[in-house]
């Protein structure tokens, strides 16, 4: 099966994960970071999730999966441990399924994820290999360590200043373009972060005539 790759906007969007256990943990709090609201159902939950329902970060319904219970939902999760529960959820889901471990019932999978700040990256292999998607998100992981987190930090505010202070079209759009230039990368990881962005900053400073 082939899928088409996207990025969801899910803020204040009813989530609704069937499970209360590890992987519906690890579901339920992606989603939260994502900016859902999410409701998890099962009798049971994970010491972690019992915090983000006593943090009111979750909402809770403390029972088996009935029908009814996806009403108005734009995404469902099914992660229980019984196959016979999750194919009813799929059965019941209106809109956006993703079912553990059984991709047939999907209409949409969830890739490996590596995130530094604004930079994200997803990699599936469509289900084939999942071992193999996990081996290249730690590859991933290693090459794009949190300095691009902070770098990219650095950006969006310089970034929001150059516009303002650079009062010359073609060297405002020159020095933008010079901060995500191809070599940028192995710059940051040869040099540091304090080192690039001192240089990024000097000629900053050279632009809008700033004293040092």
């Amino acid at each position: 099966m082939n899928y088409y790759p996207a990025f969801l906007n899910l803020q204040g969007k009813k989530v609704v994960v069937v499970g209360g256990g590890k992987v519906a943990e690890r579901k339920a709090l992606t989603l939260r970071k994502a900016g859902a609201d999410v409701t998890v159902i099962s009798p049971l939950l994970t010491g972690r999730l019992r915090k983000e329902k006593e943090a009111k970060r979750i909402r809770h319904i403390s029972r088996a999966y009935r029908p009814g219970d996806l009403k108005d939902s734009f995404l469902v999760i099914a992660a229980t441990d019984s196959p016979e529960v999750n194919t009813k959820v799929a059965e019941d889901a209106p809109g956006l399924l993703n079912v553990v471990d059984m991709p047939s019932e999907c209409n949409f999978i969830a890739p490996s994820i590596v995130k530094r700040g604004p930079l994200v990256f997803a990699i599936s292999t469509g289900g084939t290999s999942p071992a193999f998607a996990k081996a290249v998100r730690k590859e991933i992981e290693k090459l794009y360590g949190t300095v691009f987190s902070d770098y990219l930090g650095f950006v969006k505010a310089l970034r929001s200043r150059a516009i303002e202070e650079i009062a010359n079209k073609a060297a405002r759009k020159k020095f933008l373009k010079s901060l995500a230039s191809g070599d940028m990368p192995d710059t940051l990881r040869r040099n540091g972060l304090d080192a690039v962005t001192q240089s990024v900053l000097a000629r900053f400073r050279k632009l809008t005539g700033e004293k040092l």
